[in-house]
């Protein structure tokens, strides 16, 4: 199961184009959620029935999934290698006299998963069937049906963006299976079950209703987009299905939110709308690709909308193009506000990763985009996205992030906004950290006091100011003078921390 620890906004670009249309062998068998089964399942006038019919209906295709992984773990030098002690402290742990030779142990893991046609197609979570660590290996993927009877799954495709496996057991069938249904659908208030295999119980059925729909929970990347629910989900539930009361898959159990490790009535699913054209790429045996155009960004949050005299929440803020990417060779750049994809507006719940992510690569996204407070028009061609990881490495930087309450020495500033500034030249580059490239104004004090105080410290380098280029002092002071004489009680900066990419810190005037 995996955890959503903060709900903030995506960070990165890219999605899926892939379209949809299950097809499923002919058999003779039917779906278990069948148009037409379902009627029991209607609620009664004035209050919902019982579940009971509608679970016996689906919870034969509802399956647990393990795997058997192999993990390889470093044994402790044993401090009394070549001496008559060394066994003694073998029989402890340490492997006799092998001084910390590393060791092979098996683990396993748990989880849920649903069967969408007759013929053994399973879905689940691909954290589920993934190893545990980078010492781990999976070694067999077991799925067992509700009557106790265990098969050996392959692994037909995976997709570690969405979090979605695809695997295969070669079962007597036709089995019984269940179809997505059209979770675009589903409203807030909408009454929702959840079958899955908590905490390896066996069989276990949890009832509740759709909190939100299109949530963004900062853990999904192009694909940060859920139904959050208040029915139970805990360990073990991930990969399971979550249906609506006319039996249909809307959603794929995915994450929780929790401090402690069990529900507290926060879970979140992968909408079928999002999961079902993945799998069905995955079917054909293709890979899943996304759209990109490589850039970064924020949201456009209270402080930098009011920075720069926009409506909040409406689109969001390009802080980097990459150099030679293809939103840099369309036009766009650092400082620009994206409003709209192809004619689809950018919100928080609509995301310009979730938009981006979901133009095919090499198709054309247009752009409405405010820049230096004016609308206009960018045109960019996707390429494919890369891997995941390989995203994480181009972020760079250490983990000192831009945040509340910054560390700052209690110096008086010098300008209104709270900081006291210098040139960057490279002798001062080199001992803040920053590349040799970015060119600025450094920090050499703030006013703890300030604004700023609270997310700024010395040794930063502000870049621009209101998207005008700084170099010094003079250059802060004209900008906040402009924002002043706009009626604006903020300026929106571009710093740079150490490695971190640049980031737009909108600063209160004093």
């Amino acid at each position: 199961m995996r955890y959503a620890y903060a709900l903030t906004g995506a960070l990165l670009l890219g999605g899926t184009a892939a379209s949809l249309a299950l097809q499923h062998p002919a058999s003779a068998q039917s779906a278990q959620n069948e148009p037409g089964t379902m009627q029991a399942s209607a609620p009664r006038a004035g209050a919902p029935m019982s579940f009971a019919d509608l679970v016996a209906k689906l919870q034969p295709a509802v399956v647990n999934i393990s795997t058997d992984q192999k993990v390889t773990v470093a044994q402790p030098a044993n401090p009394f290698a070549g001496t008559p002690f060394a066994e003694l402290f073998g029989q402890f742990g340490g492997r006799g006299g092998q001084n910390g030779a590393p060791i092979t142990r098996e683990a396993q893991s748990l989880g849920s998963g649903f069967i969408i046609s007759p013929d053994g197609y399973v879905v689940t979570n691909n954290h589920v069937v993934a190893p545990g660590n980078r010492q781990a290996t999976v070694e067999a993927i077991r799925v067992t049906l509700p009557d106790r009877k265990e098969y050996v799954a392959k692994l037909v495709g995976r997709d570690t963006a969405s979090d979605l496996a695809l695997l295969k057991i070669d079962a007597p069938g036709p089995l019984p299976y269940v179809r997505f249904g059209d979770s675009a659908r589903a409203r807030v208030g909408d009454w929702v079950v959840a079958i899955g295999n908590p905490f390896g119980l066996g069989g276990t059925v949890t009832a509740g209703i759709v909190s939100a729909v299109h949530r963004v929970t900062g853990q999904g990347g192009a694909n940060d987009r859920f139904i959050q629910t208040d029915a139970s989900i805990n360990q073990g539930n991930s990969g399971g299905p979550m249906f609506n009361l006319n039996g249909e898959v809307i959603g794929i159990n995915s994450q929780i939110f929790s401090q402690s490790g069990g529900n507290i009535g926060i879970g979140f699913a992968i909408p079928a709308e999002d999961a079902k054209p993945i799998i069905d790429t995955l079917m054909k045996g293709k890979p899943v690709q996304r759209g990109y155009i490589g850039v970064q960004i924020q949201p456009l949050n209270d402080d930098i909308a009011a920075a720069l005299g926009l409506p909040k929440n409406s689109g969001e803020i390009i802080a980097r193009a990459e150099p030679g990417g293809p939103a840099a060779k369309g036009g766009l750049r650092a400082g620009d506000v994206v409003t709209r994809v192809n004619g689809e507006q950018v919100t928080p719940e609509t995301t310009l990763s979730y938009l981006v992510a979901n133009v095919a690569p090499g198709q054309q996204a247009k752009l409405d985009v405010i820049r230096d407070g004016k609308p206009t028009t960018v045109t960019v061609t996707t390429t494919v996205r890369p891997a995941e990881e390989q995203l994480a490495q181009q972020l760079g930087g250490g983990d000192d992030s831009f945040g509340e309450d910054s560390e700052g020495p209690a110096v008086p500033a010098s300008n209104s906004i709270g900081v006291t500034v210098q040139p960057l030249t490279p002798t001062i580059a080199r001992q803040v950290g920053v590349d040799s490239t970015v060119q600025g104004a450094v920090i050499s004090a703030v006013d703890p006091s300030s604004d700023a105080g609270r997310k700024l410290r010395r040794g930063d380098v502000i870049v621009s100011i209101n998207s005008t280029p700084v170099r010094t002092a003079a250059d802060i002071a004209r900008g906040v003078q402009a924002a002043k004489s706009a009626n604006r009680p903020q300026v929106l900066l571009s710093v740079v921390r150490g490695r971190n990419p640049p980031a737009f810190i909108a600063v209160k005037i004093k």
